[in-house]
């Protein structure tokens, strides 16, 4: 019988030790938050929802050639990864202009981008996850500079397969934030999760209407109502779009 610890819990995961101490297990909930932890709630379903998404597209990225942190799924809101030091930033790929970008920049929502923007963020509540920019980056240590470029081609390289991904569902990626890892060989790995929680994520048979495009954690952000269903949504069609390619 396995015997798990707690180590930490997080805002949308609890990440337990194993027997193996190269192996933890995070455990998805259903609680969800934004604007930094300031608003608070729950999401039905989302442990598993976000947890069953991110391991299938973990699982088709590896197929890729890309390294992830992904190992199985026990249980539907449960997934084994390889233990890894996380990199303290949050990386964003920006498509279309939203969010932050817009408010920051006085960019229109909804502006399509020339060329795919990579920004990373400070991790640190405290701070408020500020922009940061290479130099401060690297000023701060937070990555060698051989990191940032291998973590920026790795995130230019996730978002051309998502675009395509997605694509199939119907859905047009705006933008999402990864996290990358150093495993025990000091490889970078893809963590954490690719979900409704980390992803804007528009409808694209109704990317014209700014209500009825949003499938992701923006319904909650913004009290637009039927979250559970987007979050479904896009489940069903992601789980569609693998058993069609496969």
């Amino acid at each position: 019988m396995s015997v798990y610890s707690r180590l930490y819990e997080g805002k949308a995961k609890v990440i337990y030790s194993t027997e193996d101490p190269e192996i933890l297990l995070a455990d998805f909930k259903d609680d969800a938050t934004a604007f930094n932890a300031q608003k608070r709630g729950s999401i039905v379903g989302k442990g598993n929802i976000n947890c069953i998404i991110s391991s299938k597209l973990f699982q088709e990225l590896e197929t890729l050639g890309v390294k992830t942190h992904y190992i199985d799924s026990p249980t539907p809101n449960q997934m084994r990864v390889k233990a890894v030091k996380i990199v303290p930033t949050e990386v964003v790929v920006r498509n279309i202009a939203a969010g932050s970008l817009c408010q920051q920049t006085g960019l229109p929502l909804g502006t399509l981008l020339k060329q795919p923007l990579v920004e990373f963020y400070y991790k640190n509540d405290q701070l408020g996850d500020p922009l940061l920019t290479r130099d401060r980056l690297l000023l701060l240590e937070l990555a060698t500079p051989e990191q940032v470029d291998e973590i920026t081609h790795l995130a230019l390289q996730i978002n051309q397969f998502l675009i395509n991904f997605f694509q199939r569902c119907d859905i047009t990626l705006v933008d999402f934030k990864l996290e990358f890892g150093l495993d025990s060989q000091q490889q970078i790995l893809l963590a954490d999760e690719i979900s409704p929680d980390t992803c804007r994520l528009w409808d694209t048979s109704a990317v014209n209407d700014p209500e009825r495009r949003v499938l992701d954690k923006d319904r909650f952000r913004k009290d637009m109502g039927n979250v559970e269903n987007a979050y479904q949504e896009v489940l069903n069609r992601v789980l569609k779009a693998v058993e069609s390619h496969n």
